[in-house]
């Protein structure tokens, strides 16, 4: 099958076919150049939802994925950041390996097709020109021969006619051998301009336009054939990232199964452990025996002046007076109302209730009562030492040895630290390594530099190591305080310890118990009321220039009132003060107005207003 012999005669129709050929190569090239812009937008797409989800670096999210759930989905993120790059890849393949290779074939097949319709057309006009000039001959062959026939009819009419003089006969006689003659020229001339049209003609559409048509017929056939190549490629290069999608979603499910339930309950007990013990039993208080009650300061300074066994707390108190307790902190918890407050006047005006409302009648609590009350509140009493510097908390300020976390939590913290201060020593030391490594070689070789040069250099690491080491001692003793290794106590409150237990080896059998404070911190506790007033003056003594009590909020005045009774403040209406201990529902609220003013006013007075950080706290 030859275009050359089939379509002979259908030039103007092939011409139309591979114009049509070269749009369909043309429109698939743009099918393909969509289906890159697709793939680069979903790519694109996939990186922005990956990126959106990736835990921002130093913050919290960044911790909550040290669980596996968290883990598998990092995971899952960064094998669809790899899916995504997959598709990028094929658009990239595409790119390269089939619109560039495709749009410099249809060039190339632009400028083939053009010059094979252009010999088509310059052989069409060379038959033409043969044929015009065949035309040409005959027309000019039958003019003649009509000239000639009209020639010899005149004169053979002449001949015939006897007026006609001789010479006129001969004239029209030589006229007609002459129209004879031109006819005979003509007619050979017709006759050679014939047989040379029919060879041209015979050339023109058995050897000219066949082996032109066949031409255009391969690359016809070419052109087909590479749009089949195309095709395949285009399947194999969306076959080739077939294996990497599949590890990428081999790596999805690999990162589910890693999935540890028991492994991130585990992390949970390491990120929140505070490392306190649960309080203990609360022990029976006998109120059948006498106790002496005190109800002010001198009262309990009096007692401990005199060194009498006078305070008992019904059976063996497990209570702890930890020794960050200032003696007016503790004092105001002992005093504080504990009857219903006043409710507030029917006027907001001051002038309607001249005197304000009065305090309750102060009822005093037993004594061992207020301190068991306090003693009990382990969870709000471990709060003071981290609460002491809530305020700077507040503005951005972490105390440098963690002393606001857990032990547990502060352990850690401190760990990590002296690891980066060793890492950053070590950096530091391989640094004066190299630096006197060089210096070693410029005494060698003074030409290569000048050894003086590094002294500055090398002296400012040295100073740097005994920086950190210094750093690194100060926050290991922390660390070693934390962990039990070196005791908390001062060695004043050591010596003063061992005065009372060689004093009172009875009551020190009796029921010596050591105990962990929240802090790290270690007290011995004793039920003879003898050890509570020793340690309150030791630790009153140690511990008297403490912080205040951190503020957990803030309160305004309502109305006036008129603190009269021990343990109540005086408020003027509008005023604004710090809270200090909120409503515990006895409907009292403790606040402060300077570091030495503070005490409880009713809960009705004021409008509170607590900080959330410091109350969860």
């Amino acid at each position: 099958m030859s275009w050359g012999i089939e379509l002979w005669d259908q030039f103007d129709n092939l011409e139309k076919h591979t114009q049509w050929g070269i749009d369909i190569l043309e429109k698939y090239i743009k099918f393909v150049k969509e289906r890159t812009e697709i793939e680069l937008s979903y790519a694109k797409q996939l990186r922005n939802l990956s990126k959106k989800y990736q835990p921002k670096k130093n913050s919290k999210e960044e911790e909550e994925y040290r669980y596996t759930a968290c883990q598998a989905f990092l995971a899952t993120l960064n094998e669809m950041n790899d899916y995504a790059g997959q598709h990028e890849l094929i658009s990239e393949n595409m790119t390269s390996q089939i619109i560039v290779e495709l749009v410099r074939y249809v060039q190339e097949l632009k400028q083939e097709r053009k010059s094979h319709f252009h010999d088509g057309r310059k052989a069409q006009q060379h038959i033409e020109m043969c044929w015009k000039q065949l035309e040409s001959s005959k027309r000019r062959f039958e003019r003649d021969c009509k000239e000639a026939d009209r020639a010899q009819q005149y004169f053979e009419k002449m001949d015939a006619d006897i007026n006609v003089t001789k010479a006129d006969v001969e004239k029209a006689r030589q006229q007609a051998q002459t129209r004879h003659q031109m006819a005979e020229d003509s007619k050979t001339d017709y006759s050679s301009i014939l047989q040379k049209f029919n060879h041209e003609q015979h050339e023109y559409y058995h050897t000219h336009v066949p082996n032109i048509f066949q031409k255009i017929q391969e690359m016809e056939e070419r052109r087909i054939v590479r749009i089949g190549e195309s095709v395949k490629t285009y399947a194999e290069l969306d076959r080739q990232v077939i294996p990497i999608i599949g590890k990428c979603l081999d790596g999805i499910v690999k990162a589910a199964e890693s999935i540890d339930p028991k492994n991130d309950s585990q992390l949970v007990v390491e990120a929140y452990k505070s490392g306190f013990e649960p309080p203990g039993d609360i022990e029976f208080e006998d109120y059948t025996q006498p106790m002496k009650r005190t109800v002010s300061d001198n009262s309990l300074s009096n007692s401990r002046g005199e060194g009498k066994s006078e305070l008992k707390f019904g059976g063996k108190s497990k209570g702890k007076l930890w020794p960050f307790i200032k003696k007016n902190k503790l004092m105001s918890l002992l005093t504080s109302p504990h009857q219903p407050p006043p409710p507030p006047p029917a006027s907001a005006s001051p002038s309607a209730v001249p005197n304000g409302p009065q305090s309750p009648k102060q009822q005093k609590e037993p004594l061992s009562h207020r301190f068991n009350e306090f003693m009990t509140s382990k969870p709000k009493i471990h709060c003071f030492r981290s609460l002491k510097r809530g305020l700077s908390l507040k503005l951005g300020a972490t105390p440098e040895d963690f002393s606001n976390l857990p032990p547990e939590q502060r352990r850690k913290k401190l760990q990590q630290k002296v690891d980066e201060l060793n890492k950053e020593i070590q950096k530091e030391m391989d640094q004066r390594d190299a630096i006197t490594k060089m210096k070693d070689v410029y005494l060698k070789n003074p030409q290569m530099g000048d050894p003086t040069s590094l002294d500055h250099k090398l002296a400012e690491v040295s100073q740097n190591i005994d920086k950190l080491r210094l750093e690194t001692q100060k926050f290991e003793a922390w660390l070693a305080e934390v962990e039990g290794r070196l005791p908390a106590r001062s060695d004043q409150a050591r010596r003063q310890s061992g005065m009372y237990e060689a004093q009172n080896a009875p009551s020190v059998n009796n029921c010596a118990q050591d105990r962990e404070s929240p802090d790290g911190s270690y007290t011995e506790e004793q039920s003879q009321e003898s050890e509570v007033k020793v340690l309150a003056t030791d630790f009153d003594d140690e511990f008297d220039d403490e912080e205040p009590l951190p503020a957990i909020g803030t309160c305004k005045a309502l109305y006036t009132f008129e603190g009269q009774n021990e343990g109540t403040i005086s408020v003027v209406e509008g005023e604004t003060l710090y809270v200090i201990e909120e409503d515990k529902g006895d409907g009292w609220t403790r606040i402060r107005r300077n570091e030495d003013e503070e005490g409880y006013v009713p809960t009705s007075y004021v409008e509170v207003y607590l900080d959330k950080n410091a109350k969860d706290c």
